[in-house]
């Protein structure tokens, strides 16, 4: 949150921000700019009046002259309050301001804060002491918010400054529109030249000004001014008059807080060894009663805004004199009765009684002293910012919109670009919703930074390495008369680039906007909010046939089957370090158990009639997982099962279990191989329909003779092709074309049939 005012022109609720239309509860910090009131006066009902929970900060002069400032506006607006009602009308009390007070934090100009993430820099503004406008970094996107600034040089105060880091939106005042001041000694010589004119004709001068800011510097301009023409002046017999109690007292800031001014009041200082801001020709009024108004005086009161307070009453009571003078320097907000007297309206109303009006006869003049930039000032700033995304802040409606114009013609050229520069001058309350693409970079943390430091050693080892080999190879080419050969070699070594692949875990805090990059083995320590969890997966499948027709179809499909527990000795596999575990008790040894591990990770465990499977959730595990479960659910129904199940169904002696389990192995392989021609023959029937033709016979007679070949044939017209399907060849051909077909078609059905492992 930037800033927390109110608006001059009103008074109580009425002058607040739309504080409802937000929660200020999601606030993490709030920022103020200075010390003016339509920027920090409604600090203390945020802080104590709000959800707001957040941090505040501003700058340490800021916060000096802020704690009087608003203890005299608490003050000022409980003038006149006598009923309860009245009393609720006022934002806070003097309690909430000192309570307030305390949680407020200081910053150094250039030094940088993070706060929960939110990365923010103070630089000088200009504008009044203490000024500061924000860069703040939040995810690696840069807004600079300006505040009020001044890129004038003026009596005291440096200009604002451009910050060295880029800014990707840009938060800007507006206050002048498109409008240009006049040169500053310009401006000096005519206030001064009125002023005088006025005083010399008997005139009073009234100027209405801010407690703190510009009034400083115009006394800086007068005492000056004062004292290189006492002579004319009377010698004394014109007083100036500061006619504010505060800023008396806030004085003393101004005086501790020369070394955050310009040069110009540090040489003064150094030089005279007196502080610039005692003034020899200035006195303060502290109220209209110590005033002795008996003849010209020039009179600075506040506030700026002729509001209420002292300004407002010496209007009233100077305004009916055609001699006197009221200079406007600063800026009137609409409402106020300072921009109501640029109208220079016949009358004016009474502040104690608006029914009764008085005459206004006076002079009214403006000449602006107000620290805000100016068109050209303000476009010139832009650009040096160079930001693609502009928000217009402070400023009336209409000078905004010709703001708003102004640069987007300027920057017309860059229309249609990536560089397209975008302008905002929202209403209040509408959102801005803008859309970032970045570069995020993540830290590494732990191990994995050994990691890459060892990588990148041996990389730069094995480059010193291959530089030293080359070295003498030049040396030796060179006596062969070949050393350009090998230096282009050099060269290409040396701009070889080693990459190091880096593979962590990126954690992301969502709070503070960080990226990190950890090992598996470093979660824990770096991450303890986070947890893991490895999930096991169980599947249980019916079965309805014996163990060693599973153990036969794993095998079939997988290369890497371990036996864990084979309790009726199917496998003739369960090695000595498995019995070991079983002896051990690190394996429970069950009867009638069959236990697999399938492809490292995959356990198959086969009870009775039930198979039950476990593995760890994975992308490869659940891949490997299914196609058990599908063996599982077929292997009943499987021709080769289907043999086997004849041939092997009673008991054995073990010598006798051992020799007709490879007779049954040698005649299942046989009958796979009879079974996958037959498929490859339905895979030409369907190919060549009637024109293919098979031995069938020969598929029955594979069973008691080995010798013999499954053959087949195509004929199409002259064109016939002799197939040898046992040794998955073309035998004879008369067309080229046709044998290309029919191998190519046997090279598929090869490819059909062939196990996954």
């Amino acid at each position: 949150m930037l800033d927390a005012g109110i608006h001059p022109a009103y008074q109580g609720m009425a002058s607040l921000p739309f504080y409802d239309d937000f929660d200020l509860s999601t606030v993490d910090v709030l920022l103020i700019s200075h010390f003016h009131l339509d920027h920090a006066a409604s600090l203390p009902y945020v802080m104590q009046k709000t959800n707001f929970n957040g941090r505040v900060f501003m700058t340490h002069p800021t916060k000096a002259i802020y704690r009087w400032l608003l203890r005299d506006f608490v003050r000022v607006t409980s003038i006149g309050v006598n009923s309860p009602l009245d009393r609720e009308e006022n934002l806070y009390t003097n309690e909430d301001l000192v309570e307030s007070f305390d949680k407020i934090e200081t910053v150094d100009y250039h030094s940088t804060i993070d706060v929960n993430g939110i990365k923010f820099t103070a630089f000088h503004a200009g504008h009044v002491l203490g000024a500061a406008m924000f860069q703040i970094e939040i995810a690696g996107m840069r807004v600079l918010f300006t505040g009020d600034y001044s890129r004038e040089k003026d009596r005291h105060l440096n200009s604002a400054e451009v910050p060295p880091l880029s800014s990707n939106i840009l938060i800007v005042e507006s206050t002048f529109g498109t409008a240009t001041h006049e040169p500053r000694l310009n401006r000096e010589k005519k206030l001064t030249q009125m002023i005088h004119h006025t005083v010399s004709h008997g005139g009073r001068v009234l100027m209405p000004v801010f407690a703190l800011g510009r009034a400083q510097e115009l006394m800086l301009i007068l005492d000056e001014y004062w004292a290189q023409h006492a002579e004319e002046l009377g010698d004394g017999q014109v007083p100036i008059y500061y006619a504010s109690n505060l800023a008396r007292k806030c004085m003393s800031v101004f005086q501790t807080y020369v070394n955050m001014m310009n040069d110009d009041i540090r040489k003064k200082f150094r030089d005279s060894q007196t502080n610039p801001f005692i003034f020899k020709n200035i006195s303060y009024l502290k109220n209209l009663e110590e005033f002795q108004d008996l003849g010209p005086s020039v009179m600075l009161a506040s506030p700026g805004m002729l509001q209420s307070g002292l300004s407002r009453d010496l209007l009233e009571r100077w305004c009916p004199d055609e001699k006197n003078l009221v200079l406007i320097t600063g800026y009137s907000i609409e409402g106020t009765m300072a921009k109501y007297l640029m109208l220079e309206p016949d009358t004016i109303p009474s502040v104690n009684n608006p029914e009764v009006t008085v005459a206004r006869r006076c002079n009214i003049e403006e000449i602006s002293f107000a620290a805000h930039v100016d068109f050209q000032e303000n476009l010139e700033f832009i650009q040096k910012i160079n930001a693609t995304n502009i928000i217009l802040v402070h400023g009336e409606s209409n000078p905004m919109g010709r703001l708003k114009s102004a640069i987007l013609s300027n920057f017309n050229a860059l229309k249609g670009t990536e560089n397209e520069v975008h302008v905002f001058n929202p209403r209040n309350c509408v959102d801005v919703d803008l859309e970032f693409k970045g570069v995020k970079i993540a830290k590494a943390v732990g191990n994995i930074v050994d990691e890459i430091d060892k990588d990148d050693l041996e990389n730069l080892l094995s480059t010193d390495t291959a530089q030293s080999s080359d070295g003498s190879e030049k040396h030796q080419s060179k006596e062969d008369g070949t050393a350009k050969a090998v230096e282009e070699e050099e060269t290409t070594n040396q701009d070889t680039v080693h990459d190091v692949v880096v593979s962590g875990i990126l954690v992301s805090d969502e709070k503070n906007y960080d990226l990190n990059l950890v090992s598996l083995s470093d979660l824990r320590e770096h991450h303890t909010e986070l947890s893991t969890t490895i999930l096991r997966e169980r599947q249980t499948v019916y079965v309805n046939c014996k163990k060693e027709l599973i153990y036969w179809h794993i095998c079939q499909m997988f290369g890497v089957v371990d036996v864990l527990v084979d309790e009726e000795d199917i496998t003739h596999k369960l090695n000595v370090k498995i019995e070991k575990e079983i002896e051990d008790g690190t394996i429970s040894k069950e009867s009638s158990k069959l236990i697999l591990k399938v492809m490292g990770d995959i356990r198959l465990t086969v009870v009775d009639n039930m198979a039950i499977l476990e593995w760890t959730q994975g992308l490869i595990s659940d891949t490997v997982a299914d196609s058990i479960i599908a063996i599982l659910m077929s292997v009943d129904s499987a021709p080769a099962s289907v043999k086997m199940s004849s041939t092997c169904n009673h008991s054995h002696g073990h010598d006798e279990v051992s020799d007709n389990t490879a007779k049954i192995e040698e005649e299942l392989e046989q009958h796979s191989q009879v079974w996958k021609i037959k498929q490859i023959s339905n895979l030409f029937r369907e190919q060549f329909g009637e024109t293919f033709t098979i031995f069938l016979d020969k598929l029955t007679e594979a069973k008691s003779n080995d010798t013999e070949d499954i053959l087949g044939a195509v004929t199409i017209g002259k064109n016939e092709a002799r197939i040898n399907f046992s040794k998955m060849r073309v035998e004879e051909c008369n067309s080229n074309p046709l044998k290309g077909r029919v191998e190519s078609l046997l090279k598929i059905g090869s490819d059909l049939v062939a196990s996954l492992c």
